[in-house]
């Protein structure tokens, strides 16, 4: 598939014609990363902003102790590090490929460039960014008021509102990596996941998850688990 082919699928650039689709195609840098390749690390001049084409990137912060912490998991279509390019600062995150990981490059510069020119970018970009907003204002209501069943429920009921209301889920990340995005360890995380089967909210067979009361999640989720 072209370039031109790749742009015009991200949502990001959904709707637009094709004589902008053909203008960002002429800005930007096709870039692939191996698995465990840092993209960006925080502090970093946020000189441009990607979109995954192929693979997943993880986002994630160090403490001084160098404690992991994800924040975002992004795959095909999304994009990441779009912040800078508004605020002209730096990367507020570290970014790291999951797997081979192929990404498209908009620098900064270029992009504001035909923002000035296409105002419907714009638009689409401050969509997204909305969108994303609202993620992390739940993500952090989920780290910071409920406990980590809650926290679990929520993000199992998250998942299936992306998969169309899905009750069979396939974790795409390991059990290590979902219990660091939502604020706990791996052992914690296991011993919860079999309390929630027990329960006959969910039934696990390795990373895939099937949601058996989803009535019940909900209430797990809302009353934040304790």
């Amino acid at each position: 598939m072209s370039i031109v082919n790749h742009i015009a699928r991200v949502p990001l650039f959904e709707g637009l014609p094709s004589g902008q689709i053909e203008d960002l195609a002429m800005i930007v840098t096709d870039q692939v990363f191996q698995k465990g390749q840092p993209i960006f690390s925080e502090g970093e001049d946020g000189n441009g902003f990607f979109v995954v084409i192929s693979g997943r990137v993880k986002i994630f912060k160090l403490s001084a102790e160098g404690k992991e912490q994800i924040l975002h998991f992004f795959g095909p279509g999304e994009p990441f590090g779009e912040v800078p390019v508004f605020a002209g600062q730096h990367f507020p995150a570290h970014a790291e490929a999951m797997e081979e990981t192929r990404v498209f490059f908009f620098p900064r510069k270029s992009f504001v460039d035909l923002i000035k020119r296409n105002p419907s970018l714009a638009l689409n970009m401050l969509a997204v960014l909305s969108k994303r907003l609202r993620r992390f204002t739940a993500l952090i209501d989920d780290l910071s008021l409920k406990e980590v069943p809650g926290r679990l429920a929520a993000y199992l009921l998250y998942l299936s509102d992306q998969n169309k209301g899905a009750k069979e889920l396939d974790l795409t990340i390991t059990k290590a990596q979902l219990a660091s995005l939502l604020g706990t360890i791996p052992e914690t995380l296991s011993r919860i996941l079999g309390k929630l089967s027990s329960q006959g909210l969910i039934e696990t067979d390795g990373r895939r998850i099937r949601i058996l009361n989803i009535d019940g999640l909900q209430d797990l989720a809302e009353s934040g688990g304790r």
